[in-house]
């Protein structure tokens, strides 16, 4: 039962990094990772609830991240300045934390931090699950609008569509998404979950939906391989195993592609010779 939210939030992180990859908004996926780190450590060192500051300034900052730029795409000059700024606030609410005594919030702040996915109560799972669900299902609702939005932003908002509430709403998402993913690999390693698996996909296919699918697969199909591996080998940590996982995807579909372009280039130098 504790094991699975890992398969729900993965397949919710498959999605959401799909979409980020595709609009190039990986940086700002990073910010958020820091977002969280600094949201439960806030929580934390005033005594709140730590989930609840997770999600909350998670939630927020991906908000403001999209308020920060046009078309609700910040640059990466705006989303570095967030960036800092809310490093800085992380460092002081560090400071804070270290200077209490809360070993209740203590253990959960690690947790929250670092990932605890086999740590989680019955409740946490119950909610960890419906959530990634929710955040799911909403981004397979807004997926085509969004893509149209993506790949032609002046025609889509001459056809009526509404490219800056789209983006706002797919940040929010994207906040939600990571909040999820936080408890599972950590604040950390969280871009490992979002990014290694759609960049992965992206490589293998160009079609919208399909590399969606393939994503959402591959992010699963980390989730669980960490899981077993962290199973077998007890002092691997979960997050590590899972987010490990990922990148070796990445990687074979890296090499998966090499040899395609090589041929490729291979069948058109006897042309250009001609």
């Amino acid at each position: 039962m504790r094991c699975s939210p890992g398969g729900a939030v993965a397949v919710a992180c498959g999605l959401a990094g799909y979409l980020v990859v595709l609009r190039a908004q990986v940086f700002a996926g990073d910010a958020l990772s820091h977002v969280a780190f600094t949201g439960a450590l806030g929580a934390a060192a005033f005594g709140a609830s730590i989930r609840g500051g997770l999600y909350a300034t998670t939630i927020a900052g991906a908000v403001v991240i999209g308020v920060l730029g046009e078309r609700a795409r910040a640059d990466d000059v705006a989303i570095g300045t967030f960036f800092a700024w809310i490093l800085g606030l992380g460092v002081l609410f560090l400071t804070l934390f270290t200077t209490r005594h809360s070993a209740g919030n203590g253990t959960g702040g690690v947790h929250v931090l670092f990932g605890s996915v086999l740590g989680l109560s019955r409740r946490d799972v119950a909610v960890s699950v419906a959530l990634a669900a929710l955040a799911s299902a909403l981004l397979l609702a807004i997926a085509r609008p969004l893509l149209f939005a993506t790949i032609d932003p002046d025609v889509a908002r001459a056809r009526g569509v509404p490219v800056r509430a789209l983006g706002l709403g797919f940040l929010a998402l994207l906040g939600l998404v990571a909040a999820q993913a936080t408890q599972v690999v950590g604040a950390l390693l969280l871009l490992g979950l979002l990014a290694a698996p759609a960049g992965a996909a992206q490589r293998l296919t160009a079609r919208p939906y399909r590399g969606l699918a393939l994503s959402a697969l591959f992010a699963l199909g980390s989730a669980w391989a960490g899981l077993t591996l962290a199973y077998v080998f007890p002092t691997l940590p979960p997050s590590s195993a899972i987010v490990g996982v990922a990148g070796a995807l990445y990687a074979l579909a890296l090499f998966a592609r090499a040899p395609r372009r090589g041929a490729r280039s291979g069948r058109r130098r006897p042309q250009r010779s001609r």
